[in-house]
């Protein structure tokens, strides 16, 4: 094998303890990186590869926490949720593992190959049930899934639509008495029906920042270090705060939005592209506009000081 790659067994002293309560022990792990950061306390990061500005700035919130809680963060590596939880925690100096589908040395998807290499250089780890040099193969992340339920005490899940790939894992970690953590989102918005389904059958509901903190100290015994105020974002006049209220509820298209704030066509995308200018929108792939990752950062819809921190 080569230099950094490893092969563990069940008995080996790095085989993580954590893997061996599946009901079918996977024989070989084969692993890049790290091995000792598989046994780590750590939390599982997931959710949909089609995310919203929402769900994306959700994964990355609780990636930070968990970091600044000493808690490494577990992520299948697939675009969308995973990634932007895998980045977030090694750019805030944390540790990452990258469960793949794939062989441990195959990077799938092509675009986790940045958030691999980078997982690698920080200290953590690259592993996979599949063997060295596998590529995709459907039946492959299923079993791939349960080995991310398996690898944290806690599974969260910043957004899932329904049907969902992110029910697997979930059903896995409930099959193992893991803690669920999901966080809701509107009713009428079909990225949150997934986390919705799974609040109303008893994960645990993730409500803000503070709740975060509070769930991860609470499984994982240990206390978040001090953290900078959140900023705030830009001073909003009321058509505006309108906009980006109903836009957190929901993404909308530009005609509901004109219906809401009651202007015509002219005066709503003058609206709409000063809120881009101003990084507080984006428009979606479907045309609907949401608050972007920045907005949904703030503590609250207007910050601590209605000031944007640049």
């Amino acid at each position: 094998m080569a230099e950094g790659t490893f092969e563990l067994h069940p008995g080996d002293a790095l085989y993580p303890e954590t893997v061996l309560e599946l009901s079918d022990v996977p024989q070989t792990l084969y692993v890049r990186g790290n091995p000792e950061v598989l046994s780590t306390p750590a939390l599982s990061i997931i959710g949909a590869r089609k995310a919203s500005p929402y769900g994306l700035a959700v994964a990355e919130l609780a990636a930070k926490v968990a970091v600044e809680a000493g808690v490494t963060v577990v992520s299948g590596g697939a675009v969308g949720c995973d990634q932007a939880s895998g980045w977030a925690a090694v750019n805030a100096g944390g540790k990452h593992v990258v469960v793949l589908g794939t062989g441990t040395d195959v990077v799938y998807p092509r675009s986790s190959a940045g958030l691999i290499t980078r997982t690698l250089d920080t200290g953590g780890a690259v592993v996979s049930i599949s063997p060295w040099g596998m590529g995709p193969r459907k039946f492959a992340f299923p079993r791939r899934n349960r080995v991310i339920a398996a690898l944290s005490q806690a599974l969260f899940v910043s957004e899932a639509g329904m049907p969902s790939g992110t029910f697997s894992t979930a059903e896995a970690a409930m099959d193992l008495g893991r803690e669920l953590l999901a966080v809701p989102g509107s009713i009428l918005s079909p990225e949150s029906r997934g986390t919705n389904y799974l609040i109303a059958n008893g994960a645990c509901c993730i409500v803000d920042e503070e709740s975060i903190e509070m769930a991860i100290s609470r499984i994982y015994g240990t206390l978040r270090y001090s953290r900078p105020d959140a900023p705030g974002i830009a001073d909003l006049d009321p058509t505006q705060q309108t906009v980006i209220h109903a836009l957190i509820a929901s993404p909308l298209k530009v005609d509901d939005i004109a219906a809401l704030v009651s202007l015509d066509a002219v005066g709503v995308l003058k609206l709409l592209g000063s809120l881009e200018l101003e990084g507080l929108i984006e428009r979606m792939m479907d045309g609907r506009y949401a608050p972007s990752k920045f907005a949904l950062h703030a503590q609250t819809p207007f910050g601590h000081n209605g000031k944007r921190v640049n």
